[in-house]
């Protein structure tokens, strides 16, 4: 599904891109519905949380950046939808809170880094060695995060290991499947860092396109 008009950003700030609308589109299929409590982890411009709001869900967004939480607030107050934005570390943010969903458009891109960067625009997409930094942690917390029946969706690389996201909400008490596949062009991001990619093995030779894959997980 489309999302709806432009939203504003500050700059630094992730533009919505293929990966959000493939995640609205698992969102409205999976009956992001009237009156559910959703929480968008990472939320960076807002546009899955105002998605969601639109669809009507009672939504709370969080990202660490103070400019993404700025561009967030802006975008819901221009489109009049009602989400809440905190600024905060994950889950640190909202200590004891559930939620009935959780969707998440993390980092996800493999980078030159043990560690997350603190600033820039690669604050937006740079996700350490194996791209799984934020992953492993968004995982983990979702235990916490979710009410029972809950259900959380999230986008990521291809190159950033599906099955481990897969096994890792399994090995936490989640039923979790890859629901959704597409394929697109690399984007400037991964060609910019193409020749350390396939230095690491981590993309082939031949390889022009990466696949993103959408991970969906029912807490029982």
């Amino acid at each position: 599904m489309p999302l709806h008009g432009k939203v504003l950003r500050l700059p630094g700030v992730y533009g919505p891109q293929a990966d959000s609308s493939f995640l609205a589109s698992a969102m409205r299929r999976d009956l992001v519905a009237p009156g559910v409590d959703l929480l968008d982890l990472c939320t960076g411009s807002g546009v899955l949380a105002l998605h969601a709001a639109r669809l009507g869900a009672r939504v709370t967004a969080v990202d660490i950046s103070r400019r993404a939480v700025a561009s967030a607030r802006l975008n819901a107050a221009l489109a009049r939808l009602p989400v809440s934005v905190h600024r905060g570390d994950l889950l640190s943010a909202l200590p004891g809170r559930s939620f009935d969903v959780l969707v998440s458009n993390p980092p996800y891109v493999p980078a030159p880094s043990l560690s997350l960067p603190r600033r820039g625009a690669r604050r937006a997409w740079d996700a350490g060695l194996d791209g799984r930094i934020l992953i492993d942690r968004i995982c983990d917390a979702a235990p916490v995060a979710l009410r029972p029946g809950g259900l959380m969706l999230m986008v990521h690389s291809g190159f950033s290991c599906p099955e481990e996201t897969v096994r890792r909400l399994g090995r936490l008490g989640l039923d979790a499947a890859i629901s959704d596949r597409m394929t697109l062009p690399f984007g400037p991001v991964m060609r910019g860092r193409l020749s350390w990619l396939r230095e690491r093995g981590l993309v082939p030779a031949d390889m022009s396109r990466e696949e993103l894959v959408v991970i969906r997980a029912r807490k029982d």
